[in-house]
Order: structure tokens, then C-alpha cells, then sequence
């Protein structure tokens, strides 16, 4: 940074010649961008600015007009401050109306009481300002190696967020054109000072151009994006006050650099999810794995425009139904267009809820209700603008297909329980995938709907569900592992076609005699009797428990 009319003036040098500001105090910060001695009453003409001014004033005009005038066009040219050494032209004083023309201009105007030797002056305020150039160079490409490497390992948004806020030292935010926060570094501050009532905040902060810093807010803003498509704005948040005259702020360029690289890596991964969805995935990830606390979940998602708090919550999973299996690029280019559609069918229903990627087969929602709002006719309309959705894009291979599972879990009434919700949601959406597929598409399930296969499910994993599989079917699926038999397809084929011999033989492709051959070595392989109503029923509830440990 280079150094200031202050510091200058508090150089050992300068000291010598015991300085006095007489005018301009208040602008003693402007920057000194270099040395100039002169005598001339005209010197302004072969000045550019930021020059600091020496002269012993000899040559200075006598009238009140022609002192006025020489400030005046000092200050126009924009130097930083004019220094007249007492001994040549004046003594004790300088003239009231040079004073008060300074005062007037906002000149800094300082007076030497001892002569001093003004190359010295030159040399040491000119080896400050090489320093700070040849610092800001090093700080220059510092900067721009770390931004380099960020854009070609195509970081995160967060990364590149939390890179920045570790340079300056300061809070950084990145939010959409609708003042939601997409990502954030706190610096080591309060999380919640950062983020409280952010998109009110941010709305009043507007300086001008595509880079400014608003005095009011301390707020250094940047616009990000690229190929004249804006898409958010790049914060860090400083201390309020103004700058010094002239001086941009000191992380201007490393902002801007953070912003051109989130806009080049926004170009880069553009067939990948959008920023937002990225946002309301880690959010939901965080609720389901706890790496989250309820006040940051709530916090982060009042920023994104998603309030939680004081609002029943509703999980919603989302499923493809089964269909040829895609590529791996492919697979997701799917999931990230159905996950776009999701968010806008809440748009269209005129709802609020996270909305993101739940894995790697579905889309996860936390819908946000108001206490008066109708839960039923809410999961109506999200449903209903999903399916017109999916209509309108029926021709699109991207996202045509079977009609999804819409499983929804039991609403709660506070971010604590959302966990709660979401899983519920996760368990009717495995167990309503295995459904008849034309059932019921496109409406929504609840745990009462998946009926003995949705609590088959929900016990896949409780060891007593799989001691009683093996303890009905273990020895039939033992002989089948052994002799490459079918017989437990047979088993199933006769109980889902009613206990009916004749249909069952036909809908094994199979001759009643070999088709009741086979049944036979059934009842002998496990010792029960086909005929014994409970014993079927027992052995199917087997066979739909096998179905749900399996997947």
C-alpha cells in the first residue's frame, strides 16, 4: 500500500524539519504516489496526481487570485498534499488567503519550521513507494497463483469463498441475484451476525459500477458472472467508514479475482447442478447427518429465502421408477434436470422448501408449511405442477421416463424433528419403488399406503425380520443356491397367483403335472403343508420380507 500524507510526514526526515499541518488535517490519508519539487507557480500542469509537493515557496504569486488559483489547480490535478518550507519566501506564516484556499479544497498543506535538505525527503518517501509497489506486485501474483490453481482444480464455490475470506481476514458471502446466500465464510465471526436478516441487508448495499464499496455498510461488492450473463454478487463484509480520497480498497483485486473464478468455474461445470440446488443439498445432507446444528440449519436456510422456524415441515422424497439404466454422465444430467424440475414445481405451487439431490436415485425436499397452511392440498398442488412438468417435458430424453414416487413423511414442528420427516420419507419411497409401477403415478405415498410392504421395509434391518426369512425359507433357498433350482420362484409365482394351481402353472410357462411336481418337493424341502391357508401366508409374508432385506 503506498504510504500516506501521514506517513510521511512521521518519517525520520521529516521530523527534522518540524512539520505543522495548517490545512486539510481531515485528508492526511490520501496516498503519496510520488515526490515533486517545485517552485513554479504552474506546476500543475506537469503533475498527475497523487504527488506530494515541496517548495519554498519563492515563486509563489503575491495577489489572493493567483494563491487561490495555484491550489485550485493543485487540488484539481488531484495532489496528495503541498509542503512550503519557511526561510526563502516566508518566515513565520504563510498568507491567510493561501491557508484558507487549502482549507477550502480539502488541500492538505503542511508547513517546514527548519530548513531541511529536500532530496533526502525524495529518497525516503520514494523507497516507501517502491517498496509498496514492489510489495503489491508480490501481493499481485501471490493472488493470482492461488486463484489459478482454484479455477484449474475446479473448486467449489466454498472453497473459492473460503479462500478469499482467508486472505482478507474478513467475512466473505456469495448470493444469487435474489440475495440468497449460496455460500459463506464467517472469518471466525459469529455465523449468526453474518447471515441475520442478510437479504434485507443486502438489497439497501448498491454501489456503483460492477466493483464498489459502500461507505455506509463497510461492504466491498463485486458482480460475478461472465459472457454478460450476471448470475450473483461477491461480498466481503468490513468495517464501515469511508476510504481515503482516491484510495480503492485495498482487496479490490483479490475479490474481483475470487469472482472471476467462480464465474469461470460456474462455465466450466455448467451441465452440473446449479448453485442453489448444490446449497439446498448441503443443507439436507446436514440435517440427515447431523453435521449440521439446528441453528446453523435454520440460520443458512432463513438466508437461501427457506424460513424454518415456526413452520411445520414436511419431508418429500422423490424416485425414478425403473427404467433402462443410463450411463454414469448421463444418470446425472437426469438427476440434476429432475432435481430442477422438483424445485420448480414448488415455485409453481407457491411453495417454500429445500430442495436438493437426495442421492444418487432421488431428489429430497423439506417442505416449509404455514401453521394455517392446508398440508393435503399443498402435496396436491406440489404433485400436480410436478406432473405437468414432467408432461410438458415428455419429449425430452433428459427427463421422460416412468412416473416418479412422490413419498412424503409425517409432518413435524421444528427443525429438530426434520430428520425425522426425511427418513420417513426415504423409507416409503424404497418401499413404494416396488408398488405395481402403474398403481398410483405420480400421486403421493404416506406410510399407511405402502401398507405390509412398507413395514416389511421399515424392519429390513431388525434381525428378527431375517431370522424368520431364513427360519421359512432357508432350506428351499439353500437348495436353490445349490442345485440351480427355480423352486423359489415357483413358490412365488403360486401364492401371488392366489393359491391357483392351474393359473400358477400357466404363469410359470410350465405343464400342471412338472408344475405340481415341483410344488410337491417344496412342501418336502420345508415340511409344510400348500394346502394350509396360515402356512401360505406365512411363507408369503416370508417371501415380501426376503424382497425388502434383498433391497
Amino acid at each position: 500500500m503506498l504510504p500516506t500524507v501521514a506517513r510521511v510526514l512521521d518519517l525520520d526526515v521529516m521530523r527534522r524539519g518540524l512539520p505543522q499541518v495548517v490545512a486539510g488535517a481531515e485528508h492526511l490519508e490520501r496516498p503519496v504516489r510520488w515526490v515533486h519539487v517545485s517552485e513554479l507557480p504552474d506546476v500543475a500542469g506537469v503533475l498527475q496526481g497523487g504527488e506530494l509537493v515541496l517548495s519554498t515557496g519563492i515563486a509563489l504569486p503575491e495577489d489572493r487570485e493567483g494563491l487561490a488559483r495555484y491550489v485550485r489547480e493543485l487540488a484539481e490535478v488531484g495532489v496528495a498534499g503541498l509542503v512550503i518550507e519557511f526561510g526563502r519566501r516566508y518566515f513565520d506564516s504563510l498568507p491567510r488567503a493561501l491557508v484558507h484556499a487549502a482549507e477550502q479544497r480539502g488541500l492538505p498543506l503542511i508547513v517546514l519550521r527548519r530548513e531541511l535538505r529536500f532530496v533526502a525527503v525524495t529518497e525516503a518517501v520514494h523507497a516507501l513507494v517502491v517498496n509498496a509497489q514492489l510489495e503489491q506486485l508480490r501481493t499481485s501474483e501471490a493472488v493470482h497463483q492461488i486463484f489459478n490453481e482454484l479455477a484449474t482444480e475446479g473448486a467449489e464455490p466454498a472453497e473459492v469463498v473460503r479462500q478469499v475470506a482467508q486472505l482478507a481476514g474478513a467475512p466473505v458471502v456469495l448470493e444469487n441475484l435474489a440475495h440468497q446466500v449460496l455460500a459463506h465464510d464467517p472469518a471466525g465471526r459469529p455465523e449468526a451476525e453474518l447471515l441475520e436478516g442478510w437479504e434485507r441487508r443486502s438489497r439497501g448495499v448498491r454501489p456503483p459500477g460492477r466493483t464498489g464499496h459502500d461507505p455506509r455498510s463497510g461492504w466491498l461488492v463485486t458482480t460475478v458472472g461472465a459472457r454478460g450473463q450476471d448470475w450473483g454478487r461477491l461480498v466481503l463484509v468490513d468495517e464501515p467508514g469511508p476510504l481515503p480520497e482516491g484510495v480503492p480498497h485495498r482487496h479490490t483485486m483479490m475479490l474481483e479475482r475470487g469472482a472471476a473464478t467462480l464465474a469461470l468455474n460456474r462455465l466450466v461445470v455448467r451441465d452440473r447442478e446449479s448453485l442453489e440446488r448444490q446449497t439446498h443439498r448441503t443443507l439436507l445432507s446436514g440435517i440427515l447427518t447431523h453435521a449440521l446444528t439446528v441453528s446453523e440449519v435454520t440460520l443458512r436456510a432463513q438466508a437461501l429465502g427457506v424460513p424454518l422456524e415456526s413452520r411445520r415441515l414436511v419431508g418429500v422424497v422423490l424416485r425414478r421408477r425403473q427404467g433402462p439404466i443410463p450411463a454414469a454422465l448421463e444418470a446425472q444430467a437426469r438427476l440434476r434436470d429432475f432435481t430442477e424440475l422438483a424445485a420448480t414445481a414448488i415455485r409453481t405451487a407457491r411453495l417454500s422448501a429445500l430442495v436438493g439431490a437426495f442421492d444418487d436415485e432421488g431428489v429430497g425436499l423439506l417442505i416449509a408449511l404455514g401453521s394455517q397452511a392446508d398440508e393435503h392440498a399443498a402435496l396436491e398442488a406440489f404433485a400436480a405442477a410436478l406432473r405437468k412438468l414432467l408432461a410438458e417435458a415428455a419429449r425430452d430424453p433428459a427427463v421422460s421416463g416412468p412416473q416418479p414416487v412422490i413419498a412424503v413423511g409425517s409432518s413435524v414442528g421444528s427443525v429438530r424433528d426434520a430428520r425425522r420427516t426425511l427418513l420417513e420419507a426415504t423409507q416409503v419411497a424404497d418401499a413404494a419403488m416396488h408398488d405395481a409401477p402403474g398403481g398410483r403415478a405420480a400421486a403421493y405415498y404416506r406410510l399407511p399406503d405402502v401398507r405390509l410392504r412398507g413395514l416389511l421395509h421399515l424392519l429390513r434391518d431388525d434381525e428378527r425380520l431375517q431370522t424368520y426369512v431364513e427360519r421359512e425359507l432357508g432350506p428351499l433357498l439353500a437348495y436353490d443356491a445349490e442345485h440351480g433350482g427355480q423352486l423359489v420362484r415357483m413358490l412365488r409365482i403360486y401364492l401371488e397367483q392366489g393359491r391357483n394351481k392351474s393359473a400358477a402353472a400357466d404363469a410359470a410357462h410350465l405343464s400342471r403335472p412338472s408344475f405340481y411336481d415341483r410344488l410337491h418337493k417344496v412342501e418336502r424341502i420345508l415340511g409344510v403343508d400348500l394346502d394350509q391357508v396360515e402356512s401360505c401366508l406365512s411363507l408369503h409374508v416370508a417371501l415380501l420380507a426376503l424382497d425388502a432385506v434383498r433391497r
